[in-house]
């Protein structure tokens, strides 16, 4: 299959002047010098559907997007700024408008505002009254910082919205030094009644062995912040009740397939790049096992099958260096429904992969040329990406 064409079509009214770029954020950066060859569109059965020529409608120029979520029934898609600003998009009318009340977040780094996630079945006619989940880096004492995440209400008039009787639900703990790998990407359960985090090893490693911290793992919650009672290590300390698994790295990706199993997507070092399926209870293995290497060239032993640890379903070396992950629900790609997409930094595009039982497999890459940094599903099945960095472009993307 070859590179996929694209189309540009006419820009939207919406498009603002980029403004000057920037060195890329994110554990691709050092990942980069593991890329040797920048992949083209694979090729397989479920892939010849569509044929990858996307039509792009340009609509943002921002800064440093980083995560967005449209506000359930509506058209209006909100989307984070990593330095501490939401900013709205109407996709019907092309109204803007800026999202006020947004908590104080510690910018720098990887770090700063990031996830953004409303319950799918809070649907309304109009925008504004239903409640909204954020993760965000927060500083600590000592020069230390850590995720978190937090919930408030969506209050709009006809002109503005804010976020108000905004609280903290979850820290990491501990906060440490450093400014990278806080993960923090939200999913609901299915039935909405738990909400399960991404939280990242902060670039420490051996902590994503330790269950005496939540540093490396997932964790699952109610949606006041308490940790769910079947969680596995529901006995232990406090801090543990949190976990559901652990040994993983920076998880930039989570999302269903369509028999309701749950993957996620994280950075490997310099290699590795994994898919895996979650399992309650599980450990992935970071960093005692990864098919990656540490960047200064110390190896680390690969996966095999009698090491004791969860086996990711696919890995990248060369990396893709993953920024999100969606299953595509809609009808507006054809073949593409049930599908992963996954946002590609390193990759410059969107890696597809089909989902077969336990098992997946890569079948396709739409080149973007940029970093790309998230990728969400439209109400009517467009996809929508976030360019990476500052000056990074919100597009629009439909059958071209």
């Amino acid at each position: 299959m070859r590179n996929p064409s694209i189309i540009l079509a006419g820009l939207s009214p919406l498009l603002l002047a980029a403004s000057c770029g920037t060195a890329p954020s994110g554990d691709s950066v050092a990942a980069a010098a593991n890329e040797t060859t920048r992949p083209t569109a694979a090729t397989s059965a479920s892939a010849t559907s569509f044929d990858g020529n996307f039509a792009v409608t340009e609509i943002a120029s921002l800064n440093e997007p980083w995560a967005g979520a449209f506000v359930p029934g509506t058209s209006v898609l909100l989307v984070t700024e990593k330095s501490g600003s939401i900013r709205g998009f109407d996709t019907e009318t092309g109204r803007t408008f800026e999202v006020s009340g947004v908590p104080t977040v510690d910018y720098g780094g990887q770090g700063g505002l990031g996830d953004i996630a409303f319950r799918p079945s809070e649907t309304s006619d109009k925008l504004g009254g239903q409640r909204i989940y954020l993760s965000y880096a927060e500083s600590g004492e000592s020069d230390t910082r850590g995720a978190a995440v937090g919930a408030g209400q969506l209050t709009c008039d006809d002109n503005t919205c804010a976020i108000t009787a905004f609280e903290p639900v979850w820290r990491q703990a501990p906060k440490t030094t450093g400014r990278g790998h806080y993960s923090h990407r939200l999913l609901f359960s299915q039935d909405e009644t738990q909400l399960f985090i991404a939280s990242g090893d902060r670039q420490k490693l051996e902590p994503a062995q330790d269950n005496s911290n939540t540093l490396g793992t997932i964790v699952r919650l109610n949606l006041d912040g308490s940790p769910v009672a079947d969680n596995p290590l529901a006995s232990g300390p406090q801090v543990s009740r949190d976990i559901y698994s652990w040994g993983h790295r920076n998880i930039l990706g989570m999302a269903y397939d369509s028999e309701g199993k749950m993957w996620e997507i994280e950075h490997g070092p310099a290699g590795g790049d994994e898919l895996n399926l979650v399992a309650k209870g599980a450990n992935y293995g970071w960093p005692t096992r990864s098919n990656g290497k540490h960047y200064n060239g110390n190896p680390i032993t690969d996966h095999s099958a009698d090491d004791g640890f969860t086996k990711p379903a696919i890995t990248w070396t060369p990396v893709i260096a993953p920024g999100d992950m969606i299953a595509y629900t809609g009808d507006m790609f054809a073949g593409m429904k049930g599908d992963m997409l996954v946002a590609g930094l390193q990759s410059r595009g969107l890696v597809r992969i089909a989902i077969e039982g336990d098992t997946a497999r890569e079948v396709a890459r739409y080149d973007l040329d940029n970093r790309i940094r998230s990728v969400i599903e439209g109400p009517d099945g467009a996809l929508f990406v976030l360019e990476d960095g500052e000056g990074g472009r919100l597009l629009k993307l439909t059958p071209g």
